[in-house]
């Protein structure tokens, strides 16, 4: 059956690869993507067949517009909304933008959805990062929240922005948590593909602090892949009004992974650097799955050593992409010591 998919912020890493691979799973179903184009939303993420398709909309503005927002949920039927400023170092640089676009913006979202009875369902795309450091591991849904970081904090306020709608409103939301995703088109602001094209270019690698902080790094197809399971699962009553993880429940530290990536390049040790600790860094991160499994019977299918191979692959293949963001790899970073440090 035709649908009408609208996504925010599908300019982005994860939003354009969710377009992707929906736009060429569900030959008869239209998409409208709203994007502000920010500097993390490329319009070269749209490949030329999507771009020249009938099935394809692209709106320029901002999510914390109710008119447009409005507009474009009146026509729609499944809903992702991606929309947010989401570098952790950047909004410690300067974090007004992030609270405007992730909380304004996800309240422009949710009056336009209490208003169209359209919209069969609702994802909002949160993060792990409003749980802060793990109290306990894994971490589940009912973890904490405790957001480290103005970035951390604004998702927070979306997050429980729509847990508020849904019990006032009875929506047809629910809210994911993705925990660190990783793949093609990530901009290089983001560790993984820092470091690859760090490699590449047989550049030294910058490690935060000891490296030891430890991540649950989830690939970008797995993410897309429990995204249009959940969109599309028969019992919706099920999982309507839920909080879930997603991630892979295994826990990785940053060195590991720079080792990893070097080790792929047949690069020595002698390319890392240590700097100083990111102010608000989390010191680990893993993701309980318990729910998603037991809900709709999902798991991760990519292993990170395989998704690392890929993600390697993807940026020696495609130098233009990336090559025109490496001036924007580092932002300042005013230190506890008052210092300024790039990160």
């Amino acid at each position: 059956m035709k649908k009408v998919v609208f996504l925010t912020g599908a300019a982005g890493f994860i939003g354009s690869n969710f377009l992707k691979y929906m736009f060429d799973k569900y030959e008869d179903y239209h998409f409208i993507v709203l994007d502000n184009l920010t500097y993390a939303g490329n319009p070269d993420n749209f490949s030329s067949n999507i771009r020249s398709s009938s099935r394809f909309e692209f709106w320029y503005g901002s999510v914390t517009n109710s008119d447009i927002v409005n507009s474009l949920m009146a026509r729609s039927d499944l809903v992702v909304h991606f929309a947010a400023e989401s570098h952790v170092a950047r909004s410690i640089f300067d974090n007004s933008k992030f609270f405007e676009t992730d909380v304004l913006g996800t309240q422009a979202m949710m009056n336009a959805l209490f208003k169209n009875s359209n919209v069969e369902r609702f994802i909002h795309i949160s993060t792990s990062e409003v749980y802060g450091t793990a109290e306990n591991e894994p971490m589940y849904e009912n973890h904490p929240l405790n957001p480290r970081s103005p970035y951390a904090g604004a998702k927070a306020g979306a997050d429980r922005l729509v847990y508020s709608y849904w019990n006032t409103y009875d929506i047809p939301a629910l809210i994911i948590r993705p925990f660190n995703n990783y793949g093609p088109q990530q901009h290089l602001e983001k560790m993984i593909p820092r470091f690859i094209t760090g490699a590449i270019k047989n550049e030294i690698l910058t490690i935060h602090g000891t490296g030891n902080a430890k991540r649950d790094w989830i690939n970008v197809e797995d993410h897309c892949d429990v995204l249009d399971k959940i969109l599309h699962y028969d019992d919706f009553s099920k999982i309507k009004n839920q909080v879930i993880n997603i991630g892979t429940g295994i826990a990785t530290a940053n060195i590991d992974i720079a080792e990893m990536i070097l080790e792929e390049f047949g690069l020595s040790h002698s390319y890392l650097k240590f700097i100083g600790d990111r102010p608000g860094q989390v010191d680990c991160h893993i993701a309980g799955i318990k729910k998603i499994q037991e809900l709709i019977g999902w798991k991760p299918k990519i292993s990170l050593q395989d998704g690392l191979k890929k993600t390697i692959k993807w940026y020696k293949e495609n130098e233009r992409w990336w090559n025109k963001l490496e001036w924007m790899k580092q932002v300042p970073i005013r230190t506890l010591k008052n210092e300024i440090e790039m990160h």
